[in-house]
């Protein structure tokens, strides 16, 4: 669940930095969120 919800989230910035469409420092918040998580998903197996 965790992990689908990352992968969303990075393809969100993905697509905020190509169109140019970024909510400021909050997608970026996002996207630190969505690696770390990545992070502790693969850490823990």
């Amino acid at each position: 669940m965790l992990y689908t919800i990352a992968l969303v989230l990075i393809i969100l910035w993905l697509a905020g930095l190509v169109t140019s469409y970024t909510m400021g420092g909050f997608i970026h918040i996002l996207l630190v969120i969505a690696v770390i998580v990545i992070l502790v998903r693969l850490i823990n197996g």
